[in-house]
């Protein structure tokens, strides 16, 4: 089904979300960046790992970069940064994590953009993982907001 890169994603469960990750990877081009908002556990690494794998192909180790704060990937064209943030304590430490040279020569999945202030790239797609339901019967909600080059985009998903 080809919906637009916009709105609210009803995600019903892990495999669910790692789907969005592999359909927002196949639109990903470089100079561009997938920005994962969400409390912890919400599914940010695990939508982060739909998207690798898709672009890296499916037998991709995909460790969260929460210590390390960048992996980097090669894949079907496109190398790929992934930020985990979350130990990020000002946004003036973004000049030192090297986004903008990897969006210079690729694309980025930032975990926790919020971190960058007013650093956050120009042609992004915002996804706010939700936490939905009740207490063990939860489901999530991915809620898209494009910005620049992503205005308009559609995914097949």
């Amino acid at each position: 089904m080809i919906l637009p890169a916009e709105g609210d994603f009803r995600l019903a469960d892990e495999a669910a979300t790692a789907r969005l990750g592999a359909a927002v990877a196949r639109t990903l081009a470089a100079g561009e960046a997938v920005c994962l908002k969400g409390v912890l556990g919400a599914g940010k690494s695990t939508l982060a790992r739909g998207l690798i794998r898709e672009r890296t192909g499916s037998g991709e180790d995909v460790p969260s970069p929460t210590f390390t704060l960048v992996q980097f990937y090669e894949g079907d064209g496109l190398k790929l940064a992934h930020f985990d943030l979350y130990r990020l304590t000002s946004p003036g430490e973004v000049d030192e994590i090297g986004l903008d040279e990897a969006l210079d020569d690729g694309a980025a999945i930032i975990e926790w953009p919020e971190r960058l202030g007013r650093h956050l790239p120009r042609h992004r797609l915002d996804i706010e993982v939700l936490i939905v339901g009740e207490a063990g019967r939860e489901s999530r909600l991915a809620r898209l907001n494009p910005h620049g080059d992503w205005e308009g985009r559609p995914l097949e998903f």
